[in-house]
C-alpha cells in the first residue's frame, strides 16, 4: 500500500510517501519520496499566540508543491500532522481550512503525548531492536517530546514547550550566542525537565534516541561532513563528550560560518545554536539522573513522519 503523511512543525514541512509492507505483523517502509522545506510556520507564535500572513502563504506555497508530488505517485492515505505551533496558534481555523482546500484532507492538531508516541515508534523502525528500556527526544521548533519504553510497549510520554525556534525567538539569541543568553536557555531547559520528570522516568533511560534536524545537524557537525548524508547520521551514537564538543562549536559560530557548513540547511542557520544548547544541557542532564548509565545518544534519521505513515498501515 503506498501511504503519504506530512509532518508541520514549528520549522518545518515535511513530506514522506512510502509503499508500506507487512509480513509476519511487522511493517517495513521503502521510501518513495522524503523531502523537507522550511516554512517557519511558527515565527513569532511564542509571542503573539497566532500564525503571522508570511508565515500561512509560505506553508500553503510548500503545501501546493506536495499536493502535485502526491497526486503524481498514486498516494492511496495521507495523514497530516500538525505539532507545536498549532497547538499554540489561536488563529489554527486559517491554517486548517488552507490546507484542507490544497490538500484535501483536514489537518490533525497533534496533542503533545501523540506526537511523543509517533516519535517513538518511528525513531525505532530504522534502528536494532534493544533490550532495554529507550528514551525517545524529539527536539523540535517549538517542542520537545520525552518518550520511554521498550521493544514491547510505551511506557510514558510527554511534550514540554522548549524548541529551537520558540527559544531563539524568546531570547532573541544571536551568533555567536552570548553566555547570557545561553543560561537563559539552559533555565527554560531545566524547567522543562522538571516537567517532564513529573509525567516520565527519565532516571530509567538505558538508551537515548534522538530524532529531528538539530540533532541530526549535531551529527553531521561531529562528523564534518562536507555536505548532509542521512546514511552516516541515522543510528550514529555520539558519547556526550563528543555532543557537548559539538554543540559548543555550533552556538559559538557566526552566521556565515554556520551556513559555510555544506550540510547545514539555510533554514537551520538562525536557530541551531540554540538547539545545541538545549540538547547538551538535556544529555549531561540524563547522565547524571541515570547514575551514568547514559553516557551517549544515537540518533535517527526516522521520527514522527515515519510514525504518521505506520500509524496507517
Amino acid at each position: 500500500m503506498r501511504i503519504g503523511a506530512i509532518d508541520c512543525g514549528t520549522n518545518s514541512l515535511r513530506l514522506l510517501i512510502a509503499d508500506v509492507e507487512t509480513q509476519n505483523g511487522v511493517s517495513t517502509l521503502h521510501d518513495v519520496v522524503r523531502l523537507m522545506r522550511i516554512v517557519r510556520l511558527g515565527e513569532g507564535v511564542d509571542a503573539t499566540g497566532k500564525f503571522s500572513e508570511e508565515a500561512l502563504e509560505r506553508t500553503f506555497n510548500v503545501a501546493r508543491e506536495y499536493a502535485q508530488i502526491i497526486a503524481e505517485h498514486g498516494v492511496q492515505s495521507l495523514r497530516f500532522g500538525a505539532t507545536s505551533a498549532t497547538r499554540d496558534a489561536t488563529n489554527k481555523d486559517i491554517f486548517i481550512q488552507g490546507i484542507q482546500d490544497i490538500l484535501g484532507v483536514s489537518p490533525e492538531v497533534i496533542t503533545g503525548d501523540e506526537e511523543a508516541k509517533l516519535s517513538f515508534y518511528g525513531a525505532l523502525s530504522s534502528l536494532d531492536p534493544y533490550e532495554g528500556k529507550t528514551l525517545v527526544i524529539d527536539l523540535g521548533g517549538g517542542s520537545t517530546e520525552f518518550v520511554l519504553g521498550d521493544n514491547q510497549s510505551l511506557f510514558a510520554a510527554r511534550s514540554v514547550n522548549i524548541g529551537c525556534v520558540r527559544l531563539t525567538e524568546r531570547h532573541q539569541v544571536s551568533a555567536p550566542m552570548t553566555e547570557e543568553q545561553k543560561q537563559r536557555i539552559i533555565a527554560d531547559v531545566e524547567e522543562a525537565l522538571e516537567e517532564a520528570l513529573a509525567h516520565v522516568q527519565l532516571s530509567q533511560a538505558q538508551r537515548v534516541v534522538g530524532v529531528a534536524g538539530t540533532v541530526t545537524t549535531i551529527v553531521a557537525e561531529h562528523y564534518g561532513l562536507e555536505s548532509y548524508d542521512p546514511r552516516r547520521i541515522n543510528g550514529a551514537e555520539l558519547s556526550i563528550q563528543d555532543i557537548e564538543q559539538a554543540c559548543h562549536s555550533l552556538a559559538q559560530m557566526t552566521a556565515e560560518e554556520r551556513a559555510g557548513r555544506g550540510f547545514m540547511h539555510p533554514g537551520r542557520v538562525d536557530v541551531i545554536g540554540t538547539g545545541a544548547v538545549i540538547w547538551a544541557h538535556i544529555i549531561r542532564r540524563l547522565e547524571q539522573l541515570t547514575g551514568g548509565a547514559v553516557y551517549s545518544a544515537t540518533a535517527s534519521e526516522h521520527d514522527i513522519l515515519d510514525g504518521l505513515v505506520l500509524s496507517q498501515r
